[in-house]
């Protein structure tokens, strides 16, 4: 598995080794010992997670607050997203900045997220599988977000915003600047 270190702290990039032959392939998705070792975390996933979207499916920006933040190990298992994730670490010099890579089925990488950062995607395919590894457990109570078309942050998502399908709890997230004025 090659590991790549992005310009965010703690964030990661991984090319997990895939071995062809006449049946098809095979992957290790993840290993906790080859990533502990390539990135000096310690990790202790507890749960696993699946979404199916369709073409035009914008998750996003999510982050769980205080206790209950999480650290996600993502990836795509059919089809192919723009995820994206923003820095809301006040103290990193990445603060209130973006992260937009592709994850696909074809190109088989995987994102490693610390807590810390909001987290969005957007489903590019007519089917896309989202699966990722949490270390913490999911709190309601615990929901915070950004809104996903917030003009401070400029994410530059790869389709019109005109053919985006959003839920109606994303469309109302609060902009960067009531965040930052939420945690004052």
């Amino acid at each position: 598995m090659k590991i790549i270190k992005t310009n965010f702290e703690g964030v990661f990039i991984l090319e997990p080794d895939i071995y062809y032959d006449s049946r098809g392939f095979f992957s290790e998705i993840f290993n906790k010992k080859n990533f502990e070792k390539a990135t000096g975390l310690n990790i202790d996933f507890v749960q696993d997670n699946l979404a199916r979207s369709g073409k035009g499916v914008l998750r996003g920006m999510h982050f769980q607050k205080g206790k209950n933040a999480q650290s996600k190990l993502v990836t795509v298992l059919k089809g192919k997203v723009q995820d994206v994730i923003i820095d809301i670490r006040p103290e990193s010099s990445t603060y209130g900045k973006y992260l937009s890579l592709i994850l696909s089925e074809e190109n088989r990488r995987q994102l490693f997220i610390p807590k810390g950062f909001a987290h969005g995607y957007l489903s590019l395919e007519d089917e896309n599988l989202f699966y990722y590894k949490i270390d913490n457990y999911y709190n309601k109570e615990a929901e915070g977000g950004i809104f996903y078309a917030d003009k401070d942050i400029g994410i530059n998502w790869l389709m019109n915003q005109d053919k985006l399908v959003l839920s109606e709890k994303d469309r109302s997230l609060p902009f960067f600047k009531d965040f930052e004025n939420e945690r004052s």
